[in-house]
């Protein structure tokens, strides 16, 4: 072998040996992103245990979110005298803004634009309201009480479907969103996520984190090519995905899949009398089956003079049969208000309901210590 040849073959050698090298450090990269991004969703997991529904944001709403509204829902006075905080989640959501536009498909004939998402983020977070008016209550507890805040209530806002092929929603720098394209559909939610988590920080509410986002959809129809993408920016932010998907809605066992971190079942027992209540039953099972969690439902027709209580007790005694109180992670759907009536309420059945749902919230919350 000549001399130049041995230089070209040292050449090639240390070529290889560098090439080989960058590879190796290349991988050994990829895999520490791939575990701190991992290590990163599995420190997210603060998941409120109950997780009750505040339905605020459009004009037809009548209810008013101060702080004495949310009494009955933040602390509980047994007895015994004894007081006793309640949900440590609090959902606030709008599926439309009361005035034709609509934050989910088929709500309404028009999709919500840049202005309504921004005015029902700007809803939550003005001052003695939503966000706010809860947080000024938790306080008023603290100060009133022996309780101490061990633990922050968690909050999550709810995070608009852009409607597909809308065409009106709104620029952003200065480039107009056509949702016949996903791209746009995903520019739209990041944006709505930023705004979200600069106003919660503006904010700094001191009883309270904000934990996630939950997808206004419940049915997969028109984000299965969508959500992951959301999923993945919602969990670089450090945040949680949520989902309550209908009872046999599309997509419902694939929850995972499209990458929700948390997905709550809807039983849809309460509303008609002629559902039977296997319903609830089938609910638990298919819970229980695909690894989600469960929604209790009801509304003002709990109250005794409407008559249904007994299908509010239906949901607690079958829950309690599956164990599923005892395992999971729990949504109210309350309708609009009825669990702060049942508290208000005069007849002695409504206070002893609400005494019921009270107690076990608490109970749960003592155990989730």
């Amino acid at each position: 072998m000549t001399f130049k040849r041995i230089q070209a073959f040292a050449f090639a050698l240390a070529m290889l040996f560098i090439f080989a090298s960058c590879v190796s450090q290349d991988k050994l990269d990829r895999s520490n992103n791939k575990d701190n991004h991992k290590k990163k969703i599995s420190q997210i997991g603060n998941h409120p245990k109950d997780m009750v529904l505040i339905y605020d944001g459009g004009v037809h709403r009548n209810i008013h979110w101060t702080a004495e509204h949310f009494a009955p829902y933040v602390s509980y006075r047994e007895q015994n005298g004894k007081d006793k905080w309640l949900f440590d989640g609090f959902l606030f959501l709008e599926f439309k803004d009361g005035k034709g536009r609509c934050f989910a498909s088929y709500y309404e004939k028009q999709g919500a634009r840049q202005v309504e998402w921004k005015a029902l983020l700007d809803n939550y977070f003005r001052e003695g309201n939503a966000v706010m008016a809860l947080n000024d209550q938790i306080k008023k507890v603290v100060e009133g009480t022996k309780m101490e805040v061990t633990e922050k209530k968690k909050v999550v806002l709810c995070l608009p479907e852009p409607i597909p092929n809308q065409k009106d929603w709104g620029e952003i720098h200065h480039m107009s969103m056509d949702f016949s394209l996903k791209e746009d559909r995903f520019k739209a939610c990041k944006w709505y996520i930023d705004y979200a988590e600069a106003l919660y920080r503006k904010a700094s509410p001191q009883y309270l984190d904000l934990v996630g986002f939950y997808w206004i959809a419940e049915e997969a129809t028109n984000s299965r090519d969508l959500a992951g993408e959301v999923s993945d920016y919602i969990h670089q932010k450090g945040y949680n995905f949520y989902w309550i998907p209908y009872f046999k809605s599309d997509g419902y066992k694939k929850w995972q899949e499209l990458g929700f971190d948390k997905a709550y079942y809807q039983p849809n027992y309460f509303f008609k009398e002629d559902i039977p209540i296997s319903q609830i039953e089938e609910a638990c099972q298919t819970a229980i089956d695909n690894g989600m969690n469960l929604e209790i439902e009801f509304d003002e027709r709990a109250l005794a003079k409407q008559g249904w209580a007994y299908r509010l007790n239906d949901y607690i005694n079958v829950f309690n049969k599956y164990g599923a109180l005892d395992t999971m992670n729990i949504a109210y759907y309350q309708g609009g208000d009825a669990f702060y009536k049942l508290y208000y309420s005069e007849n002695p059945s409504d206070k002893e309901l609400y005494r019921r749902l009270a107690d076990i919230v608490a109970k749960r919350q003592i155990n989730n210590k």
